[in-house]
Protein backbone atom coordinates (compact mmCIF):
# COMPACT_ATOMS: atom_id res chain seq x y z
CA UNK A 1 0.00 0.00 0.00
CA UNK A 2 0.94 3.60 -1.25
CA UNK A 3 0.30 6.46 0.77
CA UNK A 4 1.30 9.66 0.17
CA UNK A 5 0.89 12.62 2.59
CA UNK A 6 1.57 16.63 2.12
CA UNK A 7 1.21 19.73 3.65
CA UNK A 8 2.66 23.06 3.34
CA UNK A 9 3.25 25.37 6.57
CA UNK A 10 5.85 25.19 9.54
CA UNK A 11 6.50 22.89 12.28
CA UNK A 12 3.35 22.60 13.81
CA UNK A 13 1.90 21.51 10.01
CA UNK A 14 4.65 19.53 9.61
CA UNK A 15 5.43 17.56 13.21
CA UNK A 16 1.96 15.83 13.08
CA UNK A 17 2.21 14.45 9.61
CA UNK A 18 5.76 12.85 10.51
CA UNK A 19 4.17 11.41 13.56
CA UNK A 20 1.08 9.91 11.07
CA UNK A 21 3.98 8.70 8.47
CA UNK A 22 5.64 7.04 11.13
CA UNK A 23 2.59 5.43 11.92
CA UNK A 24 1.84 4.48 8.57
CA UNK A 25 5.23 2.70 8.58
CA UNK A 26 4.26 0.57 11.66
CA UNK A 27 1.07 -0.74 9.26
CA UNK A 28 3.69 -1.68 6.59
CA UNK A 29 2.17 0.95 4.33
CA UNK A 30 4.85 2.57 2.24
CA UNK A 31 4.70 6.65 2.50
CA UNK A 32 5.73 9.41 0.75
CA UNK A 33 5.78 13.13 2.44
CA UNK A 34 5.07 16.19 0.64
CA UNK A 35 6.81 19.23 2.65
CA UNK A 36 8.57 22.45 2.74
CA UNK A 37 12.22 21.96 2.05
CA UNK A 38 13.44 23.97 4.89
CA UNK A 39 16.48 22.43 6.58
CA UNK A 40 15.09 22.03 9.89
CA UNK A 41 11.24 20.86 8.51
CA UNK A 42 13.45 18.39 6.67
CA UNK A 43 15.47 17.04 9.73
CA UNK A 44 12.09 16.75 11.46
CA UNK A 45 10.68 14.88 8.91
CA UNK A 46 14.03 12.26 8.72
CA UNK A 47 13.31 11.25 12.86
CA UNK A 48 10.43 9.34 11.29
CA UNK A 49 12.47 7.73 8.63
CA UNK A 50 10.41 8.47 5.68
CA UNK A 51 10.75 9.39 2.13
CA UNK A 52 10.51 13.07 1.76
CA UNK A 53 9.59 14.49 -1.73
CA UNK A 54 10.29 18.31 -0.96
CA UNK A 55 8.18 21.05 -2.79
CA UNK A 56 10.75 23.35 -4.69
CA UNK A 57 10.12 26.46 -2.33
CA UNK A 58 10.88 27.09 0.97
CA UNK A 59 7.95 27.95 3.78
CA UNK A 60 10.30 30.85 4.86
CA UNK A 61 10.62 32.24 2.02
CA UNK A 62 7.05 33.23 2.80
CA UNK A 63 8.94 36.43 4.66
CA UNK A 64 5.81 37.82 6.33
CA UNK A 65 1.97 37.56 6.24
CA UNK A 66 -0.21 38.19 3.24
CA UNK A 67 -2.30 42.19 3.60
CA UNK A 68 -6.12 41.53 2.75
CA UNK A 69 -5.11 42.66 -0.86
CA UNK A 70 -2.28 39.99 -1.15
CA UNK A 71 -4.40 37.18 -0.19
CA UNK A 72 -5.52 35.87 -3.63
CA UNK A 73 -2.11 35.97 -4.82
CA UNK A 74 -0.61 34.08 -2.08
CA UNK A 75 -3.08 31.39 -3.13
CA UNK A 76 -2.08 31.25 -6.39
CA UNK A 77 1.49 31.08 -5.12
CA UNK A 78 0.60 28.22 -2.98
CA UNK A 79 -0.53 26.19 -5.28
CA UNK A 80 1.85 26.98 -8.29
CA UNK A 81 4.69 25.99 -5.30
CA UNK A 82 2.76 22.40 -5.01
CA UNK A 83 0.74 20.99 -7.89
CA UNK A 84 3.91 19.78 -10.00
CA UNK A 85 5.55 18.25 -6.98
CA UNK A 86 2.63 16.65 -5.81
CA UNK A 87 1.03 15.55 -8.90
CA UNK A 88 3.95 13.39 -9.24
CA UNK A 89 4.71 12.37 -6.06
CA UNK A 90 0.83 10.88 -6.18
CA UNK A 91 1.46 8.96 -9.23
CA UNK A 92 0.52 5.11 -8.44
CA UNK A 93 -0.62 6.25 -4.74
CA UNK A 94 -3.46 4.46 -3.02
CA UNK A 95 -4.56 7.40 -0.90
CA UNK A 96 -3.89 11.08 0.02
CA UNK A 97 -4.10 12.98 3.02
CA UNK A 98 -2.74 16.77 3.18
CA UNK A 99 -3.04 19.46 5.64
CA UNK A 100 -2.25 23.00 6.33
CA UNK A 101 -1.65 24.66 2.88
CA UNK A 102 -1.94 21.76 0.84
CA UNK A 103 -5.15 21.88 0.82
CA UNK A 104 -5.62 24.24 -1.62
CA UNK A 105 -4.51 22.31 -4.01
CA UNK A 106 -4.66 18.45 -2.61
CA UNK A 107 -7.65 18.13 -3.56
CA UNK A 108 -7.47 18.60 -7.41
CA UNK A 109 -4.30 16.07 -7.36
CA UNK A 110 -6.25 13.17 -6.39
CA UNK A 111 -9.03 14.30 -8.56
CA UNK A 112 -6.59 13.84 -11.23
CA UNK A 113 -4.77 10.71 -9.83
CA UNK A 114 -8.46 8.98 -9.26
CA UNK A 115 -7.41 8.33 -5.93
CA UNK A 116 -9.45 8.66 -2.00
CA UNK A 117 -8.57 12.11 -0.48
CA UNK A 118 -8.51 12.96 3.19
CA UNK A 119 -7.82 16.72 4.98
CA UNK A 120 -6.81 16.97 8.23
CA UNK A 121 -7.07 20.25 10.43
CA UNK A 122 -5.41 20.74 13.93
CA UNK A 123 -7.26 23.19 15.47
CA UNK A 124 -11.22 23.05 16.06
CA UNK A 125 -12.00 26.49 15.57
CA UNK A 126 -11.79 26.01 12.06
CA UNK A 127 -14.15 23.91 11.13
CA UNK A 128 -16.56 26.21 12.96
CA UNK A 129 -15.91 29.05 10.13
CA UNK A 130 -19.03 28.58 8.16
CA UNK A 131 -19.29 32.03 6.23
CA UNK A 132 -18.58 30.34 2.85
CA UNK A 133 -19.35 33.87 1.16
CA UNK A 134 -15.61 34.92 2.08
CA UNK A 135 -14.08 31.83 1.52
CA UNK A 136 -15.78 31.68 -2.40
CA UNK A 137 -14.72 35.68 -2.78
CA UNK A 138 -11.02 35.06 -1.31
CA UNK A 139 -9.89 31.82 -2.82
CA UNK A 140 -12.43 30.72 -5.46
CA UNK A 141 -10.69 32.81 -8.79
CA UNK A 142 -7.56 31.56 -7.95
CA UNK A 143 -8.57 27.53 -7.04
CA UNK A 144 -10.99 27.24 -10.12
CA UNK A 145 -8.25 29.22 -12.67
CA UNK A 146 -5.71 26.53 -11.74
CA UNK A 147 -8.49 23.38 -11.89
CA UNK A 148 -9.20 24.99 -15.18
CA UNK A 149 -5.61 24.72 -16.44
CA UNK A 150 -5.30 21.00 -15.76
CA UNK A 151 -8.93 20.18 -16.93
CA UNK A 152 -10.47 19.47 -14.00
CA UNK A 153 -14.51 21.27 -13.70
CA UNK A 154 -15.10 24.34 -11.59
CA UNK A 155 -16.26 24.30 -8.17
CA UNK A 156 -18.17 26.27 -5.75
CA UNK A 157 -18.58 26.23 -2.67
CA UNK A 158 -14.91 26.72 -1.73
CA UNK A 159 -15.24 26.10 2.11
CA UNK A 160 -16.47 22.71 1.40
CA UNK A 161 -14.11 22.05 -1.30
CA UNK A 162 -11.31 22.31 0.04
CA UNK A 163 -12.10 21.09 3.80
CA UNK A 164 -13.97 18.04 2.69
CA UNK A 165 -17.67 16.66 3.82
CA UNK A 166 -15.41 14.85 6.25
CA UNK A 167 -12.83 16.35 7.53
CA UNK A 168 -10.07 14.99 10.19
CA UNK A 169 -9.46 16.86 13.26
CA UNK A 170 -6.15 15.41 14.88
CA UNK A 171 -6.86 16.92 17.90
CA UNK A 172 -7.13 16.07 21.38
CA UNK A 173 -10.33 15.41 22.41
CA UNK A 174 -10.00 16.98 26.08
CA UNK A 175 -7.93 20.24 25.27
CA UNK A 176 -10.37 20.52 22.08
CA UNK A 177 -13.42 19.06 21.92
CA UNK A 178 -15.58 19.77 18.65
CA UNK A 179 -19.24 21.65 19.10
CA UNK A 180 -21.74 22.43 17.44
CA UNK A 181 -22.07 21.06 13.28
CA UNK A 182 -18.24 19.84 13.84
CA UNK A 183 -19.28 16.90 15.55
CA UNK A 184 -20.94 15.11 13.24
CA UNK A 185 -19.57 16.14 9.89
CA UNK A 186 -15.48 15.48 11.34
CA UNK A 187 -13.46 12.64 12.48
CA UNK A 188 -11.61 13.38 15.25
CA UNK A 189 -8.69 10.83 15.78
CA UNK A 190 -6.63 12.62 18.85
CA UNK A 191 -3.56 14.34 18.25
CA UNK A 192 -0.89 13.45 15.80
CA UNK A 193 2.33 12.87 18.31
CA UNK A 194 6.22 12.56 17.40
CA UNK A 195 7.65 10.60 20.32
CA UNK A 196 10.71 11.93 20.79
CA UNK A 197 13.64 10.17 22.96
CA UNK A 198 16.23 12.08 21.98
CA UNK A 199 18.47 13.17 25.25
CA UNK A 200 19.09 16.93 26.53
CA UNK A 201 21.90 18.75 26.28
CA UNK A 202 24.28 18.27 28.71
CA UNK A 203 24.36 22.24 29.36
CA UNK A 204 20.41 21.86 29.52
CA UNK A 205 20.42 19.52 31.93
CA UNK A 206 22.69 21.13 34.02
CA UNK A 207 20.91 24.11 34.28
CA UNK A 208 17.98 22.59 34.82
CA UNK A 209 19.35 20.47 37.77
CA UNK A 210 21.48 23.86 39.21
CA UNK A 211 18.02 25.41 40.88
CA UNK A 212 14.30 25.36 40.64
CA UNK A 213 12.60 24.55 37.35
CA UNK A 214 12.77 27.59 35.09
CA UNK A 215 10.11 28.85 32.93
CA UNK A 216 10.26 28.27 29.18
CA UNK A 217 9.73 30.83 26.66
CA UNK A 218 9.30 30.72 22.96
CA UNK A 219 7.16 31.33 20.05
CA UNK A 220 8.03 28.88 17.67
CA UNK A 221 8.06 29.79 13.91
CA UNK A 222 6.42 33.04 14.76
CA UNK A 223 9.02 35.30 12.98
CA UNK A 224 7.18 38.67 13.88
CA UNK A 225 8.13 38.46 17.38
CA UNK A 226 10.48 41.62 18.45
CA UNK A 227 13.38 41.58 20.38
CA UNK A 228 11.35 43.90 23.02
CA UNK A 229 9.05 41.12 23.59
CA UNK A 230 12.01 38.85 24.15
CA UNK A 231 13.49 41.36 26.66
CA UNK A 232 10.32 41.96 28.96
CA UNK A 233 9.18 38.67 29.08
CA UNK A 234 12.95 37.69 30.55
CA UNK A 235 12.78 40.57 33.01
CA UNK A 236 8.52 39.41 33.70
CA UNK A 237 9.82 35.81 34.52
CA UNK A 238 12.52 36.87 36.45
CA UNK A 239 10.40 39.25 38.72
CA UNK A 240 8.95 36.28 39.54
CA UNK A 241 11.32 34.61 40.97
CA UNK A 242 12.56 31.96 38.50
CA UNK A 243 15.01 31.62 35.97
CA UNK A 244 14.17 31.51 31.79
CA UNK A 245 14.85 29.37 29.03
CA UNK A 246 14.75 31.57 26.15
CA UNK A 247 14.24 29.82 23.25
CA UNK A 248 15.74 31.30 19.52
CA UNK A 249 12.87 29.79 17.14
CA UNK A 250 11.96 30.98 14.08
CA UNK A 251 12.29 34.86 15.19
CA UNK A 252 16.20 34.41 16.73
CA UNK A 253 15.90 35.70 19.64
CA UNK A 254 18.39 35.90 22.01
CA UNK A 255 18.94 36.92 25.81
CA UNK A 256 19.30 40.46 25.70
CA UNK A 257 23.05 42.17 25.90
CA UNK A 258 22.35 43.91 29.35
CA UNK A 259 19.84 41.78 31.22
CA UNK A 260 20.56 41.73 35.01
CA UNK A 261 21.85 37.74 36.06
CA UNK A 262 22.77 36.77 32.70
CA UNK A 263 23.50 33.44 34.41
CA UNK A 264 19.55 33.04 34.96
CA UNK A 265 18.36 33.23 31.18
CA UNK A 266 19.12 30.18 29.05
CA UNK A 267 19.47 30.75 25.28
CA UNK A 268 17.80 27.19 23.48
CA UNK A 269 17.77 26.12 20.00
CA UNK A 270 16.48 22.94 18.32
CA UNK A 271 15.29 20.92 21.29
CA UNK A 272 13.52 17.78 23.18
CA UNK A 273 10.35 19.52 23.83
CA UNK A 274 8.43 16.72 25.46
CA UNK A 275 11.27 15.94 27.76
CA UNK A 276 12.08 19.68 28.76
CA UNK A 277 8.91 20.74 29.23
CA UNK A 278 8.34 18.41 32.04
CA UNK A 279 10.93 19.90 33.87
CA UNK A 280 9.77 23.35 33.60
CA UNK A 281 7.55 25.48 36.01
CA UNK A 282 5.63 26.80 33.32
CA UNK A 283 5.60 27.63 29.42
CA UNK A 284 4.98 31.06 27.70
CA UNK A 285 3.91 30.39 23.72
CA UNK A 286 2.72 31.66 21.01
CA UNK A 287 -0.54 29.01 21.01
CA UNK A 288 0.19 26.46 18.38
CA UNK A 289 -1.52 23.32 18.67
CA UNK A 290 1.90 21.07 19.08
CA UNK A 291 3.15 23.48 21.59
CA UNK A 292 -0.11 23.67 23.64
CA UNK A 293 -0.48 19.74 23.59
CA UNK A 294 3.30 19.07 24.23
CA UNK A 295 2.81 21.11 27.38
CA UNK A 296 -0.21 19.58 28.53
CA UNK A 297 1.30 16.36 28.07
CA UNK A 298 4.01 17.22 30.16
CA UNK A 299 1.62 18.82 33.00
CA UNK A 300 3.07 22.52 32.67
CA UNK A 301 0.83 25.82 33.21
CA UNK A 302 0.97 27.45 30.01
CA UNK A 303 0.96 31.45 29.61
CA UNK A 304 -0.27 31.90 25.64
CA UNK A 305 0.20 35.12 23.88
CA UNK A 306 -0.94 34.61 20.57
CA UNK A 307 0.61 36.26 18.02
CA UNK A 308 -1.65 35.40 14.76
CA UNK A 309 -5.26 34.72 14.17
CA UNK A 310 -6.18 31.26 13.28
CA UNK A 311 -6.11 28.53 16.28
CA UNK A 312 -3.50 30.69 18.32
CA UNK A 313 -6.39 32.35 20.01
CA UNK A 314 -8.74 29.42 20.22
CA UNK A 315 -5.92 27.40 21.86
CA UNK A 316 -5.30 30.65 24.49
CA UNK A 317 -9.07 30.52 25.07
CA UNK A 318 -8.83 27.03 26.11
CA UNK A 319 -6.05 26.75 28.21
CA UNK A 320 -8.01 29.70 30.07
CA UNK A 321 -11.10 27.39 30.11
CA UNK A 322 -9.28 24.47 31.25
CA UNK A 323 -7.41 26.57 34.47
CA UNK A 324 -4.61 25.15 32.73
CA UNK A 325 -3.09 28.61 32.48
CA UNK A 326 -3.42 32.07 31.67
CA UNK A 327 -4.44 33.64 27.85
CA UNK A 328 -2.67 36.85 27.67
CA UNK A 329 -4.95 39.72 25.26
CA UNK A 330 -3.25 40.38 22.19
CA UNK A 331 -0.15 39.52 20.69
CA UNK A 332 2.45 42.32 21.89
CA UNK A 333 2.17 42.16 26.23
CA UNK A 334 3.99 45.13 28.48
CA UNK A 335 5.58 43.85 31.25
CA UNK A 336 2.70 44.59 33.29
CA UNK A 337 0.08 42.36 31.50
CA UNK A 338 2.45 39.48 31.49
CA UNK A 339 3.07 39.70 34.84
CA UNK A 340 -0.15 39.15 36.07
CA UNK A 341 -0.53 36.08 33.34
CA UNK A 342 2.80 34.81 34.89
CA UNK A 343 1.33 35.16 38.55
CA UNK A 344 -1.71 33.14 37.69
CA UNK A 345 0.00 29.97 35.71
CA UNK A 346 2.11 30.07 38.81
CA UNK A 347 -0.41 29.69 41.60
CA UNK A 348 -0.15 25.80 42.86
CA UNK A 349 -4.04 25.77 42.03
CA UNK A 350 -3.03 25.89 38.23
CA UNK A 351 -0.35 23.74 38.66
CA UNK A 352 -2.64 21.06 40.19
CA UNK A 353 -4.96 21.31 37.50
CA UNK A 354 -2.41 20.84 34.71
CA UNK A 355 -0.95 18.01 36.23
CA UNK A 356 -4.16 16.33 36.76
CA UNK A 357 -4.98 16.93 32.88
CA UNK A 358 -1.61 15.84 31.95
CA UNK A 359 -3.11 11.78 32.22
CA UNK A 360 -5.63 12.65 30.10
CA UNK A 361 -3.89 13.74 27.01
CA UNK A 362 -4.38 10.84 24.78
CA UNK A 363 -1.09 9.66 22.59
CA UNK A 364 -2.66 7.34 20.13
CA UNK A 365 -4.03 9.40 17.62
CA UNK A 366 -1.64 9.34 14.97
CA UNK A 367 -2.30 5.35 14.96
CA UNK A 368 -5.79 6.03 14.80
CA UNK A 369 -5.16 8.18 11.76
CA UNK A 370 -3.05 5.65 10.50
CA UNK A 371 -5.44 2.57 10.70
CA UNK A 372 -8.47 4.53 9.26
CA UNK A 373 -6.21 5.65 6.65
CA UNK A 374 -5.53 2.26 5.36
CA UNK A 375 -9.36 1.37 5.33
CA UNK A 376 -9.86 4.45 3.25
CA UNK A 377 -7.45 3.29 0.64
CA UNK A 378 -8.53 -0.36 0.58
CA UNK A 379 -12.14 0.07 -0.21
Amino acid sequence: MRVLLSTYGSRGDVEPIAALAAALQAYGAQVRVCAPPDADLVQLLERAAVTIVPFDRPWRSFSRPPTAQERSRRVSDFIAAQYETLITAAEGCDVLLASAMSHFVARSVAEKRGIPHRYAIFGPILLNDLDTTDWDALFGAPINAHRASVGLPRVDDIRDFMFTEHPWAAVDTKLGPLHGSAVGAAVQTGAWILPDDRPLPDDLDAFLDDDSPPVYVGFGSMRTVSAVTARLAVDAVRAQGHRVLLSRGWAELAPPDDVADPGGCFPLGEVNQQALFRRVGAVVHHGGAGTTTTAARAGAPQVVVPQAGGDQPYWASRVADLGIGAAHDGPTPTFESLSAALKTALTPEVSARAAALSGEIRTDGAAVAASLLVETARR
